[in-house]
């Protein structure tokens, strides 16, 4: 399996400095500063990122469990809302509430919540973030 990569320059002080992301594979390159992380200024944060790739993983997951026991997706749409707090002295991740919704046909609900929590257990960003508590809300389209 491959490696994936991605980085990360800041320039200045912490308060009026500036950063930029990137990704390896070159699709996403954006800035970031503290307001784009601790208020509402213009950029991205990490915390963002990680929802991204919470929400994708988590959707990818879904759909192979579902198709492991016999039910095929017609669409599964994933957000992720990462809660960022002061926690003592410094900041943490402290929730991501995940919202699915997805349309399957021919599953009943207890059967979608069953497959949908296990795709959330076992989706390996939800395993790189086991120490952040992780809630699921999933709806069942038809």
């Amino acid at each position: 399996m491959p490696t994936r990569n991605a980085e990360a320059e800041w320039n200045g002080a912490i308060m009026d400095g500036k950063g930029n992301m990137k990704l390896g594979s070159g699709a996403y390159e954006g800035a970031y500063s503290f307001k784009s992380r601790m208020q509402e200024g213009v950029g991205t944060n990490p915390e963002e990122l990680i929802g991204a790739a919470h929400a994708g993983c988590f959707s990818m997951a879904f759909s192979a469990a579902l198709g492991q026991a016999g039910f095929q997706p017609k669409s599964i749409h994933t957000n992720a809302a990462v809660k960022f707090d002061k926690v003592g002295d410094g900041f943490a991740i402290t929730k991501i509430d995940l919202t699915t919704e997805a349309e399957v046909s021919e599953i009943d609900d207890a059967k979608f919540q069953e497959i949908a929590k296990a795709a959330k257990e076992n989706c390996p960003v939800s395993k790189a973030l086991a120490g952040t508590e992780i809630n699921l809300q999933a709806n069942l389209n038809r």
